[in-house]
């Protein structure tokens, strides 16, 4: 409970300064370039194109799950599962260098150093977004028309935040002292991919896999959000709990571990 109030207590107190450093975080994913912040919205189309084009057409896969699906409800049920993705993997490869690419904050005593990480997680979101406004755009010209079910969107994306959160968190305070995670996160982000269903339906996956990768929230979070924005169909209500309480487990653990190692940052870095 008490890690809960600092948490809480934390977020609202300096909410002001973590806004300023996610509008940082978000000018400076495209710094140095002439369009700026206009390819935030042409990477994910050029991307949005390109797996329509590839999966969809040239590929020629199908979840399954629409009676009639289209080439391009697989393309875009694709880059709707690479875009959750996305979210948490680019947070896994930039969180850990969050504390020590700051080491001018981490010597101010009074300076919230969990805003960092936090940060990073609404630079992400902000272009998560983004890439989720395509594809409502690609599922309205391309798909079967948006419903009221894409509404439930926001249920599944909250807990995805939570998870997000939490690694952040963990991840930016460990690598503090096991400078050796920045190698291996990548590969762990590679792996995360290939057992989160984004190129193929969960249906698909054997029995004895399955018994293993039913417990990787992202499978359950990528499956919601295409059901609810591509497929038209209601939330599968376990599996939004599992997500919740995962979620809320992951964010608290993760900013008790941030809040334990803090004091000892400046020691190190």
């Amino acid at each position: 409970m008490r890690t809960l109030r600092l948490l809480a207590q934390s977020l609202v107190r300096h909410r002001s300064i973590w806004w300023q450093f996610t509008l940082r975080y978000v000018q400076l994913r495209n710094k140095g370039s002439h369009l700026g912040l206009l390819w935030s919205v042409l990477n994910p189309l050029i991307m949005l194109a390109l797996y329509v084009l590839v999966f969809g057409y040239i590929y020629g896969g199908r979840f399954g799950v629409l009676p009639n699906e289209t080439k391009a409800e697989y393309g875009l049920g694709i880059f709707l599962g690479l875009a959750l993705y996305n979210f948490v993997s680019d947070l896994l490869c930039s969180a850990p260098v969050s504390i020590s690419d700051n080491t001018n904050f981490v010597k101010k005593v009074v300076f919230p150093l969990e805003v960092l990480p936090a940060a990073l997680v609404g630079s992400a979101f902000v272009h998560l977004l983004i890439t989720l406004g395509l594809v409502a755009a690609g599922v309205v010209f391309f798909g079967p028309g948006l419903s009221l079910s894409c509404l439930w969107l926001v249920v599944v994306l909250v807990p995805v935040i939570m998870w997000a959160m939490g690694i952040a968190w963990a991840v930016s305070a460990l690598s503090v002292f096991l400078q050796d995670i920045r190698q291996l996160l990548p590969a762990m982000a590679t792996g995360l991919m290939f057992a989160s269903a984004v190129f193929y339906p969960p249906s698909k996956i054997p029995a004895a896999v399955w018994a293993v990768l039913k417990y990787n929230p992202l499978i359950h979070a990528i499956e919601g959000a295409r059901a609810v924005m591509i497929w038209g169909h209601p939330l599968n209500w376990h599996a939004m709990l599992y997500l919740y309480g995962t979620g809320a487990l992951a964010m608290l653990c993760g900013f008790w571990i941030f809040m334990k190692l803090k004091p000892a940052f400046a020691d190190v870095l």
